[in-house]
């Protein structure tokens, strides 16, 4: 049995140390044991691993734009996460503060460091990026970026960033439908998170 692990270990050890390189998120296996009827058993815990299909292109461009949604989601998902870590952050410190005058100074040095970190960011995504952004800020955090504006700034702010935001053809209250119109980038959103991609 403790070969078998060694074994194991031995050829996924190669496979997660490419995978860091090349993933946004790093496949995770833990080894442990535990005790039953006074012996030890081995076991091992690995992340999900997503079978699917091969994807038969019909045509070259199907292919690169296939490839162009792969870059983007690895370009786009960690902020997407951070986003959500960041929201989740702020609203459990929000409940801790006394009164609404409070809250709002602590929501405008919030909103005065997210634009400091994450503008020059922001400046470097390209158009499909952009919105692609915003549907896996839905995906992450449950509600359209307009309804999270909106809970943090305002109804006239997030109006306002909802206006802007259609002068470039998108839309904050854009969802996310993993079953239906966004069935391949879920796919590809699984594949990213554990590391197969």
């Amino acid at each position: 049995m403790k070969k078998l692990l060694i074994a194991l270990l031995s050829v996924l050890a190669p496979i997660s140390a490419d995978a860091q390189t090349d993933a946004a998120f790093v496949p995770t296996v833990k080894v442990s044991k535990v005790l039953h009827e006074g012996d030890s058993l081995l076991y091992m815990e690995m992340d999900n691993v997503y079978v699917y299909p091969q994807i038969e292109f019909k045509s070259e461009k199907q292919a690169a734009n296939y490839m162009r949604l792969v870059r983007n989601v690895k370009k786009v998902l960690p902020i997407a996460k951070e986003v959500n870590k960041i929201l989740l952050e702020t609203y459990e410190y929000l409940e801790t503060l006394p009164d609404k005058k409070s809250r709002d100074a602590h929501l405008k040095v919030v909103e005065k460091s997210v634009f400091e970190e994450y503008k020059p960011r922001m400046k470097k995504l390209t158009y499909s990026q952009g919105k692609l952004l915003i549907k896996l800020v839905y995906r992450e955090c449950n509600s359209t970026t307009y309804d999270i504006v909106k809970a943090f700034l305002g109804p006239i702010r997030a109006g306002f960033w909802q206006a802007f935001s259609s002068v470039f053809g998108a839309s904050l209250r854009k969802g996310y439908d993993p079953d239906g119109a966004d069935r391949l980038t879920e796919r590809v959103v699984l594949m990213v998170e554990a590391g197969q991609l």
